[in-house]
This record gives structure tokens, C-alpha cells and sequence, in this order.
């Protein structure tokens, strides 16, 4: 977490302040901003496999761009929202690990009003970590591939949602490398928060899980078992079996005592 202020700066310095952040996760708040701030994200790992980075302004972001360095030249990722406006996640694959440079662009401004860049952020992993350390993978759903029968039977154990459903409709975000799948919920056997929420009058249940743009997400018929984490206050994908699939490989395992965990199947 890195906590920083525009007025504890020279007024009349030209520099630009760098901040290096070492962990794969973290947040940034930067009060009134104030010329500009060069983030360079280095993560303390050995494997330098990250390749993707996710942004979740705050809802009061204010005050400042954020852009990303490439090549020497700089991409707009976030721009400044007018007052209070849910900004969504934004995603981007970086090419030069292990450090990634982000650049945050004060606005002008005429009063010296208090206004905060605040973000949070995630490095994610293409590395596969299988078995027990199922649950420290960075982001399952950055790999983009089904999941074997372990990973399936560790993610009915560990993930923060575990849901019957099928899917209504898909929808994709190329600007924001983000895809949407709104699912109908037959059945909610865990969820951390209140992602999926039961329509008034007893209705069904309902709820939105996202996951990166590049694992072309398609709409497909029958009941499939969507499992996932939460990240950002947002449900992101990881397995998601048909359910008859899954049933196949739980009663299979069950049977020969290699289940990790118990599941409720009525």
C-alpha cells in the first residue's frame, strides 16, 4: 500500500516522484495530485511470469490519469471520471517483466480542492500451480483453459463461489480487455459476498462473473458449475465444468476416497 500526497512536494520542482511497489497486489492513494507520479510495479518473484496487470480505480478517482509506459510511449489506461463514477477494471498484458512502470498525469486544477488518485491492482500469473497450492494461484482465470480434475475438485473447496447456473447472455469489453458472463443461479452453495442476489418476489438468482477477454468466453446451453474468486469486490472465473461433468468426476472420486472435500449435491 502506498499512501502519498502532491502537497508535501517542491512547488516550483519539475521532478517526477517514482514509487516502487514490490508486492503482486496492492493499492495506491494519491492525495492531491499534483504534477506527475511514476509507479513501477516489481514484484518479488523469482519466475518473472507475470504478463497481465488489472486496475480497479476507486469510485472517487480524481484528480489524475493513469497511463502505462510501452516501448518509451504512453497508453492511456484510466482516465479522470467526472465526480463519483464506478470506473471498471481495467486489464493489460505487459511485455518487459519483471518491473512494469505506470505513469499517473495530474489534472489541472484551479482551487486546491482535495481530490484522490486511488487505485487498487493485481499482477497475474500464466504460471499453473496445481494441487494443494491450488487456492495461491495469482488469478486462475488469466490462464484461459479448462481445468483438470484435481484443480476442478480443489476449486469446489477453496474458491469463493461455488454455483449451479447457466448462462443468460455474454458480453464483451475489448476497450477494457474484460468479458462479462450474467449467469442464472440454480443453486448458490457459497459465495463470499452478495454477487448473486435473488430477485424480489422469490425469483431466481442472478449474478455477473467476469473473466480476461483474450479466453473468448462464448454463450453455451445446459447447466455448468462456475466456480471462482473474488478480486476487486468482483466474482472472476475460474472452473466452470458442465455440471454433469462435474458430477462425473466428483461420484468418481468420491468412491475412491480422493475427494478433498466434502460437496453438497442435493
Amino acid at each position: 500500500v502506498f499512501f502519498g500526497s502532491g502537497l508535501s512536494w517542491e512547488p516550483r520542482s519539475r521532478a517526477v516522484e517514482q514509487v516502487h511497489l514490490r508486492c503482486t497486489e496492492g493499492s495506491l492513494e494519491w492525495m492531491y495530485p499534483a504534477r506527475a507520479l511514476r509507479v513501477l510495479l516489481e514484484p518479488n518473484v523469482a519466475s518473472g511470469q507475470h504478463t497481465t496487470v488489472c486496475i480497479k480505480p476507486a469510485s472517487d478517482f480524481q484528480g489524475a490519469s493513469i497511463y502505462v509506459e510501452r516501448a518509451g510511449q504512453l497508453h492511456l489506461v484510466v482516465s479522470e471520471a467526472e465526480g463519483a463514477q464506478p470506473q471498471p477494471v481495467s486489464c493489460f498484458s505487459c511485455h518487459s517483466p519483471p518491473a512494469v512502470a505506470l505513469f499517473l498525469q495530474a489534472s489541472p486544477q484551479r482551487d486546491i480542492s482535495r481530490r484522490t488518485a486511488s487505485f487498487q491492482y493485481k499482477l497475474l500469473s500464466n504460471q499453473s500451480t496445481a494441487g494443494p497450492d491450488f487456492k495461491k494461484m495469482a488469478l486462475v482465470e488469466a490462464m484461459c483453459r479448462p481445468c483438470d480434475n484435481m484443480e476442478l475438485l480443489m476449486a469446489i473447496c477453496s474458491s469463493d463461489f461455488v454455483v449451479k447456473g447457466s448462462i443468460r447472455n455474454v458480453s464483451h469489453d475489448s476497450e477494457n480487455h474484460m468479458s462479462q458472463v450474467d449467469v442464472s443461479a440454480q443453486k448458490v452453495y457459497r459465495q463470499k459476498n452478495r454477487i448473486f442476489q435473488q430477485e424480489e418476489g422469490g425469483g431466481e438468482w442472478r449474478g455477473p462473473i467476469r473473466t480476461l477477454l483474450q479466453c473468448k468466453v462464448k454463450k453455451g446451453g445446459g447447466d455448468f458449475l462456475f466456480t471462482g474468486n473474488e478480486h476487486f469486490g468482483e466474482a472472476w472465473l475460474g472452473c466452470a465444468p458442465r455440471f454433469k461433468d462435474f458430477m462425473l468426476v466428483y461420484q468418481a472420486a468420491r468412491e475412491r476416497g480422493a475427494n478433498p472435500c466434502e460437496f453438497e449435491l442435493n
